[in-house]
Formats: structure tokens, C-alpha cells, sequence
């Protein structure tokens, strides 16, 4: 594997902890290993290994893009991993008003149901 593939996985397992990457990998079959190589080296190697923002920035702007997108597993996913990037609750409203102003009501009504369990899930 590349550098880019060990810093990828460092970070994905500093943000996501090691049970959900573990499980993550274990499931992981020929049919999906590109992909899983390539998620760790692009969005974990070259994105979220970047100096230029924390990991409680990175974890908000993902929130906000995948709660815009409607992408709820997802979301809930980077919310349980809020606990290792220091995003408050309270960040995570901040960031879900910017999605009901610039993606629409709808997407931050259905993401703010989201992410209430997925923090009720992680107490």
C-alpha cells in the first residue's frame, strides 16, 4: 500500500475509531477492495489529512454536504464521529441552519431527525 493509503488509514481511524473502520474492513470482499483503497487514499489520504482545516472543521462541513445531499446513513455515520473530532452538538445546529438556508428546509428538517438519534445512539 502507498504512504497516502497509511495516512489515510490513520486519520479514518482517528475520526471513524477503530471498531467502525475494523468492521468496515472485515466486511470488506473483492467486489468493494478498490473501492475501500481508494476512499482511504482520496477521502481520508489527500482530504482529511490536510493541514489547512481541524478535524472538527472537516467533520462540519461533511455533515453539512451529506445532510444536504440526503445522504442519512452517512450522516449519522460522521455524527457518532463528532465524539473524536470535538464537533459540539451545538456545532452540529450551527452547521444544519446553513444547510436549511442553502440546500432547503426539507434536507436540514430530515438531517436535524438524523442526527438526534444518531446522538441519542452515541450517550
Amino acid at each position: 500500500m502507498s504512504d497516502r493509503f497509511d495516512e489515510g488509514m490513520a486519520t479514518r481511524r482517528a475520526v471513524l475509531g477503530d471498531a467502525h473502520v475494523d468492521r468496515a474492513e472485515a466486511a470488506k470482499t473483492v467486489l468493494d477492495a478498490d473501492f475501500q483503497q481508494f476512499i482511504t487514499e482520496v477521502a481520508w489520504g489527500s482530504v482529511w489529512s490536510r493541514p489547512g482545516l481541524t478535524k472538527r472543521e472537516r467533520s462540519l462541513i461533511t455533515i453539512a454536504l451529506l445532510a444536504a445531499l440526503g445522504h442519512d446513513e452517512e450522516v449519522a455515520m460522521h455524527v457518532r464521529a463528532t465524539a473524536n473530532t470535538g464537533a459540539s452538538a451545538a456545532d452540529i445546529g450551527e452547521a444544519l441552519l446553513h444547510v436549511a438556508v442553502y440546500a432547503g428546509v426539507p434536507a436540514a428538517n430530515r438531517a436535524f431527525k438524523v442526527v438526534k438519534r444518531a446522538l441519542e445512539d452515541r450517550a
